[in-house]
């Protein structure tokens, strides 16, 4: 008992801080109790002093409350310390000044879950609100003196079940389906008898001007004066004053609508992503009997408009880079609210050269769009939900479009706030989709045109129906429909098995950089965002276990930590991490160029620069989940294909054989705003070798005529080069002279007069099978090359896989099963684990992937070798993923008896049309007649055998499934 008064002390004194000031912070110790068996009304939580205390803002995560976590065995997710489903009761007092007497009075809490709120007691209302702040009218319920807050918090089933089952909202995969209230938490007082509820803000950039809704309560036949003033947010401009209003309106639930228009003057700022401190405060004052009311919102001249098939900012063209975003906060478990947090997120963003970010089934809260502001991102906010809309769920579909209402009408005036979609990957009633999209626009015009683009959804129907009726823009991995194994209405250059044929174009296609998708987009009426774009996994860094200090930890990450000890490869993590997460930078760079290469695209969304911890752990970021670096590319060199100017260049292939004719046509993607940056600049084009020496060079001007796609230069051609009749790795190099705007691109060139294989394989014995012949001779001292056929052996092998695998093996492994499609090889590219090794003296590589080893790879079979001692690493090892983490062999040698042998698990010899494979066949085979070839790792004949006979067993892949596809 005697702890109980001292807080209850504590809480009163806390208060006499604030009771001098129009604001009282609520902001502190509460007391607590949670209710899993939703007894608390029958038992009276509300009239009782409850028992235990906790912090707010927090969750009950962050305060330790909960049921505490004793499974470890999580691998689809993050795992929380503490959870929580269900209701939870918090309480605490507060003193009401004196001068608060017959004020308007205002519950502010900025973001929680649905909540109940009792005064002493006593029921006074509760709200559903989960993507804006809930405010609740205490008017004439809140006397002098000291009273008992209560409030009810359900993060149970007290939302529409596909709000929990699926969207970013409530998910357990990233932010967790918190209890709590988070953010700013207030009462407030006005002695105003007439209160500015809100504002709201309609720029037309183009006249320089901005209208003004202002919506009051209060004394209706109080008379009152309006005063405005516009003021330069970040830059020193006049201010503009404004005085009345135009137009007065009484609505029918007692409120006062007024509305006027501001003229800014001929010099106003414009507002962008290349302008983003142009920013303008509004600050509004009523003066009503001899009280005033004052009330500031920031706004920004910007015109965002789709313009056949793209957008225009203040009448220029854009091009969207966007990035997914679906509310990962390892520490918290819950979004941000801070200002700094999200400056420091939209500022990495930034760095990247994102322009754009898209919040997948969610709506980020005020100081996002403040920080989105500040920087000049474009955002994307979605209704709570993915998967179905069913228009006979009544409860789902009118809590939706409540949301969506509430959504326009907090965040709308900021001016990065230019899109909105109806939530993700949506099912169900068209009709009721176009309804929506009517009723948001309707209620975000007052009088002038809509302030923001609208679309269904995205990825609506998979992409299925195509562009509908009623959309602004389609965000889409493909418009329409067609063919198993055709790629026409493609959007994007990656896909899962189950979705396309061998994983998408990317995978599919030899190599080049021409490959883009204006057949799919021609016919089109709107702008098109490719979707999702990229979704290539990495291996996990298990170094990053040491980070997650807060309410999550990732006991998925320490399970593949020892489930590839267990599978003898511990030591190689570090190098899994960085060959995988090389070649998934040059993927993405592949997939991006795509899109920038097609001149009618509009924009991509990328999934993601950032980690997904969820989802069955998706690793697909060149981020971390704390959007740090993962140490794979530098924001630089990033930036090289993502950024507003990017030099192109189209490429038919990138390996040669000398003599070849290196040939390129030169486009620079420009979508700037600093025209005088491009006009008449020289590109340059350079060929550098491997010690930066330069191999040729040349320059053509750039007829720079508006943002888009520009061609520079067609069929620029140069003799592939190599002065010393050895194989080379080469660096085309596009810069445009003056700016820091490049792009590089790897080429290979092989020497011309290769030795014929008839001449090196005298003393080599080349086969594609391992008969009792061929391991008698072998035995007996022989070489052998090994190299079977792609069909044989697919009980002891995987399949081959060039880029790494799409988002997640394990969830797109059920999703392939259950649809009865192919299931992807899985793998996550090579790791060559000594590039010292004679066998590459005339195959030069990294120690990771690249283009060259593209067709090889697409051919092959790598073999499993998870009998091999602790320890043994392949000459060419391809990485598995975190399910299976088997040891797989591209290339390696054995001493077996007295015989050599080395396996290639790609048949070369049925690929000699290509240059890099006719190359590593003759490297391979000069190696075998070298005197260097000394395999260190000695097999029994049996044992060899054993490799290619033995069936191996894989440990059993749980099951995890996905909305969009049940």
């Amino acid at each position: 008992m005697k702890r109980v008064l001292s807080l209850s002390l504590i809480l009163l004194v806390s208060l006499v801080v604030f009771a001098q000031s129009s604001r009282i912070s609520l902001d502190g110790l509460w007391h607590f109790a949670l209710d899993p068996d939703s007894v608390g009304r029958e038992k009276g939580y509300a009239t009782t002093q409850l028992t235990e205390t906790v912090m707010l803002p927090g969750t009950t995560d962050t305060n330790k409350k909960g049921i505490k976590n004793n499974n470890q065995s999580e691998t689809t997710h993050l795992t929380r310390h503490f959870s929580y489903f269900g209701k939870a009761w918090y309480q605490r007092k507060v003193n009401i000044p004196t001068a608060w007497k017959k004020q308007q009075i205002m519950l502010f809490l900025e973001r929680t879950k649905p909540t109940i709120l009792f005064i002493d007691g006593k029921e006074v209302g509760r709200c559903d609100d989960i993507s804006v702040p809930q405010v609740y009218d205490l008017t004439g319920k809140l006397t002098s003196g000291i009273h008992t807050i209560t409030l009810m918090v359900d993060n149970g089933n007290s939302v529409p079940k596909q709000l929990l089952g699926s969207s970013h909202a409530y998910t357990e995969d990233t932010q967790t389906n918190w209890n709590g209230i988070i953010g700013k938490m207030y009462l407030e007082a006005s002695e105003s008898p007439v209160v500015i509820r809100s504002i709201k803000t309609h720029t037309i950039a183009s006249e320089n001007k901005v209208h003004v809704e202002l919506t009051m309560s209060g004394n209706q036949k109080q008379k009152f004066v309006v005063k405005s003033t516009v003021c330069g947010k970040n830059a020193i401009c006049p201010p503009v004053e404004h005085d009345g209003y135009s137009k007065k309106v009484v609505n029918a639930d007692g409120t006062i609508t007024l509305t006027y228009t501001v003229e800014l003057g001929k010099k106003a700022m414009k507002w962008s992503e290349w302008t983003p401190n142009n920013l303008y405060t509004l600050k509004v004052t009523v003066e009503a009997s001899g009280k005033t009311c004052e009330k500031e919102t920031v706004f920004g001249l910007c015109d965002f408009r789709a313009k056949e098939h793209h957008f225009t900012v203040n009448g220029r063209t854009t091009f969207l880079r966007g990035k997914h975003d679906a509310c990962v906060f390892p520490t918290t478990g819950h979004v941000a609210m801070d200002y700094d947090d999200w400056y420091r997120y939209l500022s990495i963003c930034r760095q990247y050269g994102i322009n754009h970010v898209r919040f997948h089934s969610w709506c980020p809260p005020e100081a996002c769009f403040d920080a989105a502001d500040e920087l000049g991102i474009y955002l994307q906010p979605e209704l709570p939900i993915w998967g179905g809309f069913d228009e006979k769920d009544l409860w789902l579909t009118n809590y939706l479009r409540d949301e969506g209402r509430k959504i326009i009408a907090a965040y709308g005036n900021h001016p990065s706030f230019v899109m909105m979609g109806l939530g993700n990957e949506l099912w169900g009633s068209t009709e009721l989709m176009a309804d929506y999209v009517t009723d948001f626009r309707s209620r975000d015009d007052i009088g002038y045109g809509c302030r923001r683009l609208y679309t269904f959804g995205s990825n609506m129907y998979l992409g299925y129906k195509g562009v509908l009726d009623g959309m602004d823009y389609f965000t889409t991995c493909r418009i329409g429909g067609e063919a198993w194994g055709d790629y026409n209405t493609h959007v994007r250059g990656s896909f899962s098995f189950c979705d396309a044929f061998d994983g998408g174009l990317v995978n599919h296609e030899y190599p080049n950089t021409t490959t883009n998708f204006e057949k799919a987009i021609n016919g089109t009426s709107v702008p098109i965002i490719s979707h999702e774009t990229g979704q290539f996994q990495t291996y996990p860094d298990f170094d990053e276990i040491d980070k997650y200090r807060g309410v999550l930890f990732p006991y998925n990450m320490m399970i593949f930590r020892d489930r590839l000890m267990k599978a003898g490869m511990a030591s190689q993590a570090k190098d899994f991490h960085t060959a995988s997460g090389k070649w998934s930078v040059e993927l993405y760079k592949a997939d991006i160029e795509m899109d920038l290469r097609t001149k009618n695209m509009a924009g991509f969304q990328l999934l993601d620069i950032q980690d997904y911890p969820g989802q069955g752990s998706a690793y697909v970021g060149i981020l971390d989940a704390f959007m740090d670096s993962k140490d794979l590319v530098t924001p630089s060199r990033w930036r090289e294909w993502c950024n507003d100017v990017v030099p192109l260049a189209e490429l038919p292939r990138f390996t040669y054989s000398e003599g070849d004719t290196i040939r390129w046509n030169t486009l620079v993607a420009s979508y700037t705003a600093n025209e005088d940056v491009l006009k008449g600049k020289p590109i340059k084009w350079e060929i550098f070798d491997a010690e930066r020496t330069l191999k040729a060079h040349g320059s053509e001007v750039l007829s720079y005529t508006g943002n888009g796609v520009s061609h520079v230069s067609s069929n620029t051609f140069v003799a592939a080069l190599s002065d010393s009749n050895k194989p080379e790795q080469l660096t085309l190099v596009l810069s445009i002279d003056g700016t820091e705007y490049k792009n590089t691109y790897s080429l290979w060139v092989y020497p011309a007069d290769t030795v014929s294989v008839s001449n090196i394989t005298k003393n080599i014995i080349t086969t594609d099978t391992l008969s009792p012949h061929i391991l008698k001779q072998l035995q007996d001292g022989a070489k052998v090359l090994f190299m079977p056929r792609k069909s044989m052996y697919a009980n002891q092998t995987v399949g081959g896989l060039v880029q790494t695998d799409y988002w997640n093996y394990r969830m797109f492994k059920t999703i392939s099963e259950n649809n009865k499609k192919p299931v992807s090889p899985g793998t996550l590219g090579l790791l060559v684990n000594d590039l010292s090794h004679p066998i590459f003296i005339n195959f030069p590589t990294q120690m990771h992937s690249n283009w060259q080893w593209a067709s090889i790879v697409h051919e092959s079979r790598p073999l499993i070798m998870d009998t091999m001692r602790e320890g043994y690493r392949p000459l060419v090892q391809v990485i598995d993923n975190v399910e299976r983490n088997h040891r797989l062999g591209l290339l390696f040698e054995f001493m077996v008896g007295k015989g050599k042998i080395v396996v290639c698990m790609s048949d070369l010899s049925k690929q000699q049309q290509y240059p890099e494979c006719k190359q590593l066949y003759n490297s391979i085979l000069q190696y075998m007649n070298s005197d260097r070839f000394v395999p260190k790792d000695t097999l029994p004949a049996s044992s060899l055998q054993s490799l290619f006979e033995s069936e191996h067993s894989s440990r059993k892949v749980q099951e995890l499934r996905n909305i969009s596809y049940d």
